[in-house]
This record gives C-alpha cells, sequence and structure tokens, in this order.
C-alpha cells in the first residue's frame, strides 16, 4: 500500500511502538494505554502527511463525500499482534476472546472506554443533519 493510501491504518512507526512495546500478559489497562497512544500517533501522521479519508457513498442514504477518519480500536491492535507477526496466531485468538469477555463484564467500547448509552432518535448516519 503507498504510505498515503487515505485507507491505511498501520504505519511502521506505529508497529515499532507495538513490537516494543507489546508482550504476554500485558493487562488490559496497558494495553487500552497503548491502543490510545497508537490512536493518538496514527492521527497525527495522516494530518502531517496531509492524508484525508477515502470518498465513500453511505449504503443507507447514499450521502456521498469523505469516510469517517480511521481509528485504532483495541481488537484491530489485537488482530494487528497477527498480522504483522508480532505474536502467533493463537496467542491473538486467545486474547481477542479474553478481550471480549473483558470488555463486556466491564461496559467498555471499541476503544476500552466506559460505553456511552445509545441516545434515543440520534440520527442514522452522521451526516444526516449535514447540508447537501
Amino acid at each position: 500500500m503507498p504510505a498515503g493510501d487515505p485507507q491505511r491504518t498501520w504505519f511502521p512507526e506505529m508497529l515499532e511502538i507495538l513490537r516494543a512495546r507489546w508482550h504476554v500478559g500485558l493487562p488490559f489497562a496497558k494495553l487500552i494505554e497503548l491502543r490510545d497512544e497508537l490512536d493518538t500517533m496514527l492521527h497525527r501522521i495522516r494530518a502531517e502527511r496531509h492524508i484525508r479519508p477515502p470518498v465513500i457513498r453511505c449504503l443507507r442514504c447514499g450521502h456521498v463525500g469523505e469516510a469517517a477518519e480511521p481509528d485504532v480500536t483495541v481488537r484491530a491492535m489485537i488482530l494487528s499482534l497477527g498480522r504483522f507477526g508480532v505474536a502467533p496466531a493463537e496467542q491473538v485468538k486467545t486474547l481477542e476472546k479474553r478481550w471480549a469477555a473483558y470488555r463486556k463484564q466491564n461496559g467498555l467500547d471499541l476503544y476500552g472506554k466506559t460505553a456511552e448509552p445509545a441516545e434515543a432518535g440520534a440520527p442514522a448516519c452522521a451526516h444526516s443533519n449535514m447540508p447537501g
């Protein structure tokens, strides 16, 4: 993938941090801190390199515009351990299952933060209140 690809989430400098900081038995609190650091790094890299999100067509309403900026979720970070050869597939699968259980037990969102209750009557599309 080219360095400026609008759909790219994992950049080499992020993978360096992931490889250096991840280890078996890393507590979930530290895993969430690492996710926060990698997400901040992703947004900084994309801003510094002027990488815009891809243009998409909303499947719900047909609106054409920029997609949401990509974010690093805890699960995406866990799966990247296997994808980039940081950890064996068996460890990744076990960690993914443990994370799902921990997330549910503690009421956390995709980013490891306390989940916000969904608002009743919230718009179906984030852009539905935007003009044209």
